[in-house]
């Protein structure tokens, strides 16, 4: 008996809001094969067809107004092979639990982003990616994938069957199918040593290469309308675990980054001109700390603060300077921001669109509150990053089209002639891909 829940549907939004799409019908199936009868039907109906995960996107990379596919009921582990050093799991799983579910058996991924909401599929379809001198983004530990296609077909890639397909579906943009399972790497579960100190933008920019050489993951966030950032170094360590004590983490994690930031963002959207005042007052608000845990208690931390971004990767050797031009344009201008700017880096790597395809690159993510106009900042900061060949995010607000991804993707061609095979009709379409590959 068939399980797949069939809805009419209301209004779907994306976590920022910036987002809206009003589909068909969206469809919950229960099982691959329910969902790839979805896909035929959709194709009988002549309705376009994506799939959505938990929105964490600020592009309309998921939206449609054809049939929505909510993939909540397709979620948990399939296998675990302790030989190969994979686990599989369902596509709609969240990585919050993926993390903890791999936690309980002594496993864990490489690397990780900072937030762990998302679901597999969705984290790893747009690149999301963390921080690292060696491992790579979320989609670079993709060992092998099952893909439903256009013609409601279940596909399995891995690097020796379909290798054409894998090479482009761990980062697909929902272009090529859609994903419904994915073989991750895995490793016994290790620790990390988080050291986390404030120190000078220039310093930083000055030491940047040995800061990034020295350390297995190293990021940064600086404070626009200072000299400030606060950077955090992550390394594996033998231990013993010391994870933060409850109340500093309540205190720091969730009281500083969340509640006051909170209030500190509305006060500097009701009076703008409070905003330089907040940010040295933030910038200097996390005391330096160091700490041992397990891998994602360490890599990721709750964001409850809403916001809008904009994420390019440069070239790691471009970033000294695109962050120096950066700080002189909001320097020079009127605009006023409130959240800091996030730096991190990536080894190359080489899935066909991945921002990282075939070259180490460093990522610059600049944000801004939830209702706060970001047109102005995004525009003259995606002006800087475009100058150094910035690729931006699948999933984090921009303005480039087809020419564009032409020309600072050397595979890209490769990509659009697969979709072209695998999708000829475009039942996976919708606007935000025309522009960013073409109809």
């Amino acid at each position: 008996m068939s399980t797949t829940v069939i809805g009419k549907s209301g209004t779907w939004r994306n976590w920022a809001g910036n987002v809206t799409a009003r589909p068909v019908r969206e469809v919950t199936p229960a099982t691959v094969e329910e969902l790839a009868a979805a896909v035929r039907q959709a194709a009988e109906d002549d309705l376009r067809v994506k799939a959505v995960g938990t929105g964490h996107s600020f592009t309309a990379a998921a939206a449609t107004d054809g049939v929505l596919i909510r993939p909540q009921l397709l979620t948990g582990i399939r296998k675990i092979d302790r030989d190969a050093m994979t686990v599989t799991v369902a596509a709609g799983t969240p990585l919050k639990r993926l993390n903890m579910a791999l936690a309980r058996e002594g496993l864990s991924l490489t690397n990780m982003g900072d937030i762990m909401e998302q679901t597999v599929s969705g984290a790893t379809s747009t690149g999301t990616h963390g921080t690292g001198r060696d491992s790579a983004s979320i989609a670079a530990q993709i060992r092998g994938l099952e893909l439903v296609t256009a013609d409601g077909s279940i596909l399995t890639c891995s690097a020796t069957e379909n290798p054409d397909v894998f090479a482009a579906a761990r980062v697909g943009i929902g272009a090529l199918g859609i994903v419904t399972a994915i073989t991750f790497a895995v490793e016994p579960i290790f620790l990390l040593t988080a050291r986390e100190e404030p120190m000078p933008f220039e310093k930083v920019l000055a030491e940047f290469d040995e800061l990034h050489a020295e350390n297995e993951h190293f990021e940064f966030y600086w404070f626009p309308h200072t000299g400030s950032t606060n950077t955090k170094r992550n390394n594996r360590s033998a231990g013993p675990e010391k994870p933060v004590p409850q109340l500093n983490s309540w205190f720091e994690d969730e009281f500083l980054s969340n509640g006051v930031f909170q209030v500190a963002n509305w006060v500097g959207q009701a009076v703008p001109a409070t905003i330089p005042t907040i940010a040295q007052i933030s910038s200097r608000a996390l005391s330096a700390r160091t700490y041992t845990d397990i891998p994602y208690k360490v890599f990721t931390s709750p964001r409850r603060v809403r916001f809008v971004e904009m994420e390019f990767a440069v070239p790691r050797e471009a970033l000294v300077d695109t962050l120096r031009e950066l700080k002189a344009m909001v320097d020079r201008s009127k605009l006023r921001v409130s959240f800091p700017v996030e730096v991190r880096t990536a080894p190359a790597d080489d899935i066909t669109l991945s921002t990282a395809s075939g070259r180490e690159s460093a990522y610059v993510a600049v944000h801004m509150f939830k209702g706060t106009p970001y047109r102005a900042y995004f525009t003259a900061a995606e002006r800087i990053f475009t100058a150094h060949e910035g690729r931006p995010h699948w999933g984090k607000v921009h303005t480039r089209d087809t020419d564009y991804f032409a020309k600072v993707y050397p595979r890209f061609g490769e990509f659009t002639a697969l979709r072209d095979r695998l999708d000829p009709e475009r039942r996976f379409q919708n606007d935000y891909l025309r522009r960013v590959l073409g109809a």
